[in-house]
């Protein structure tokens, strides 16, 4: 898909995810070294009850099926950035994670006339459908040539 094929409106599905109680301890090891990502029996005792994805591994899981959609495929020119990022719910072991990203806004570029701007609006849902994720990205788009 190129720029000139979004509407505002638009929504796509995204290919659900699911993290592990090891993919949680093992991301967590890496970039986010709390003990309410990493250890059980502490997570236990926190405020959380339990073992919780960090938050930029939920982050990046849900991310991850933005970039494999077809608005990535063909026209892609990378992003300028997120924002509006929310962590609503926390992520537990086993969770799956459902997401939908929606067109909020489109603009052509003034300057450079083979590209737009896509803002997106990202949700991700566990499977009981409660949204634990949003945040807007934008995106910039080929034209269609």
């Amino acid at each position: 898909m190129y720029f000139d094929d979004l509407t505002i409106g638009q929504t796509f599905q995204i290919q659900p995810v699911s993290l592990s109680e090891d993919e949680i301890v093992a991301f967590a090891t890496d970039w986010d070294p709390q003990v309410f990502h990493m250890d059980k029996a502490a997570a236990e005792k926190s405020h959380f009850g339990g073992l919780v994805a960090s938050g930029f591994h939920t982050l990046l899981a849900v991310f991850r099926g933005l970039t494999q959609t077809e608005l990535f495929k063909t026209a892609s020119m990378g992003s300028p950035g997120m924002s509006e990022l929310r962590w609503i719910k926390p992520v537990r072991p086993g969770d799956l994670l459902s997401s939908e990203m929606e067109v909020i806004d489109l603009r052509a570029s003034q300057t450079r006339l083979d590209r737009g701007y896509a803002i997106i609006e990202h949700r991700a849902m566990n499977q009981s459908g409660e949204v634990v994720l949003s945040y807007r990205c934008t995106v910039i788009l080929a034209r269609r040539p």
